[in-house]
């Protein structure tokens, strides 16, 4: 590999789920942290890509300047998502932050067995790992403001869908209704009672296209960023931090998640599909994980289905670029009873899968309890 000079990167993007390469030692030298002995300091990102990790090997005695630098080239591949482990987990130096140390000491997703063929865990912990550490980069010294649109005509799932957005983290957060056919249901009246964040409601009757009532809540957005969330799927806490981690380090106009895992209710199936690749531009994102500037929004359009991908479409033909982040922190839900915008057959989704789990199996970071 030729080195070149290390800088930080624009985030994840180009993380490969599946590596070729096993762990290679980071080792510090003259030159700053190198691979192996090699005198030259780091390859580029993209060379590190398709190594499974790196484990660390901690210097000796320092200096200030030397271990501030030492910990800028680390945080630099926390935050590319690069595996980082300690070789010696019982020797992490006092000058690394002790959320950054616990990571590093943890080896969970490195005890998992690789030799169970392509549908093993192995890669899934592995990438759960990059995330993690993607999660140490500097947070912006204003907390972002978000504006959750969320429609829905069940009201049976809408107690769940508000305690889910309550729950997430390091953004402060509004709710921006639509009740579609269901302002009158007990269960609607008493979500919406209950719910501790701030939120405003747009009724409708059930014949109000989707997008237009979609469109009449989006309306009322006084956040930095618009955000689509489903009533009748699963986010993990750090969904929308994670979305905005990848806007801020792609520059992207709008991202969204890779649809990754499916609950298959009548068949109390989870599958997990990877044909949809991660951390990449593209014209396609989850419908339920779009966000984008509040300047940048441009409505929802008056459709009874497709209004996601409508809103991609439109926008990507104008020019906007679009951002494909992990999806281990969503969960679509799949059943024959409730009506989705999008219609395929549950025999699509086991047909797809990489993975197949009995029961309800979120990726971790779903935290599932």
């Amino acid at each position: 590999m030729t080195a070149i000079p290390f800088v930080e990167t624009r985030g994840a993007a180009g993380y490969l789920r599946t590596p070729t390469a096993e762990i290679e030692r980071l080792r510090w030298s003259d030159a700053g942290w190198s691979l192996g002995e090699s005198p030259d300091g780091l390859p580029g990102i993209e060379a590190l890509r398709p190594l499974r990790g790196l484990s660390v090997e901690w210097p000796g005695a320092m200096t200030e300047q030397e271990r501030r630098a030492a910990l800028d080239g680390l945080m630099n591949l926390a935050f590319a998502g690069v595996p980082l482990t300690s070789a010696l987990p019982d020797r992490v130096p006092d000058w690394v932050s002790p959320d950054f140390a616990a990571l590093l000491t943890d080896r969970g997703w490195l005890s998992v067995n690789r030799e169970a063929g392509p549908r093993c865990l192995a890669d899934l912990r592995r990438e759960e790992h990059s995330v993690r550490l993607r999660r140490l980069a500097p947070r912006p010294a204003l907390t972002p403001t978000v504006s959750v649109v969320m429609s829905s005509k069940r009201p049976h799932l809408l107690a769940s869908a508000l305690a889910q957005i309550a729950l997430q983290r390091h953004v402060e957060v509004e709710v921006l209704l639509g009740l579609h056919g269901i302002a009158d249901h007990p269960l609607a009246r008493r979500a919406v009672e209950e719910c501790e964040l701030p939120i405003s409601v747009v009724s409708a009757d059930a014949g109000t296209p989707f997008g237009a009532l979609l469109d009449l809540a989006a309306a009322r957005a006084s956040g930095e960023f618009v955000a689509k969330w489903d009533d009748d799927d699963w986010y993990g806490p750090e969904h929308l931090s994670d979305l905005l981690l990848a806007r801020r380090a792609s520059g992207a106009d709008i991202v969204g998640t890779a649809a990754e895992f499916f609950y298959l209710e009548p068949l109390t199936t989870t599958i997990r599909r990877i044909s949809y690749t991660s951390e990449v531009w593209t014209d396609f994102v989850a419908g339920g994980t779009i966000l984008l500037a509040r300047d940048d929004f441009p409505g929802f359009e008056p459709l009874p289905r497709g209004v996601d991908a409508a809103l991609l479409k439109s926008q990507h033909a104008r020019g906007a670029r679009i951002y494909r982040a992990h999806g281990l922190g969503y969960v679509l839900r799949r059943s024959h009873s409730e009506g989705h915008t999008w219609q395929l057959p549950l025999a699509h989704f086991l047909k797809v899968a990489h993975n197949q789990w009995r029961g309800f199996r979120p990726s971790l970071l779903l935290e599932a309890s």
